[in-house]
């Protein structure tokens, strides 16, 4: 596949992660998941734009590897969501989210997946 091509499917997978993630805003959904998928759509965003910028994309969920990999900021209220790819997923919780749902949801992803998606 083309660099357009991979970055377009990771981007399909993006907005999966983030239709769910819409649906979950229900406070009773757990923490844990949540945070899980908002961890997971950032992680594709950030390889999206290492593919478009015809950069491989390394195997690794690490958050701040690849905003370093990017040259670019990654607000800490983002790297937060670290904890949840594998720590929040593997051991006993509580894992609190690092922001509203909807302040990471539309003020940050959604905001991150539409500058990359045009």
């Amino acid at each position: 596949m083309s660099p357009a091509e991979d970055a377009a499917l990771l981007l399909l997978i993006v907005r999966r992660h983030l239709q769910a993630m819409r649906l979950n805003l229900d406070p009773l959904y757990p923490d844990e998941e949540w945070g899980f998928q908002a961890q997971q759509a950032l992680e594709k965003l950030l390889k999206a734009q290492l593919v478009l910028r015809d950069q491989p994309a390394p195997r690794t969920h690490e958050l701040l590897d690849l905003a370093l990999l990017l040259n670019e900021p990654l607000p800490e209220t983002l790297q937060k969501l670290q904890v949840f790819a594998v720590e929040a997923r593997y051991e006993e919780g509580p894992f609190a989210l690092p922001a509203a749902r909807d302040v990471l949801l539309e003020g940050r992803l959604a905001a991150l997946e539409k500058r990359i998606h045009s």
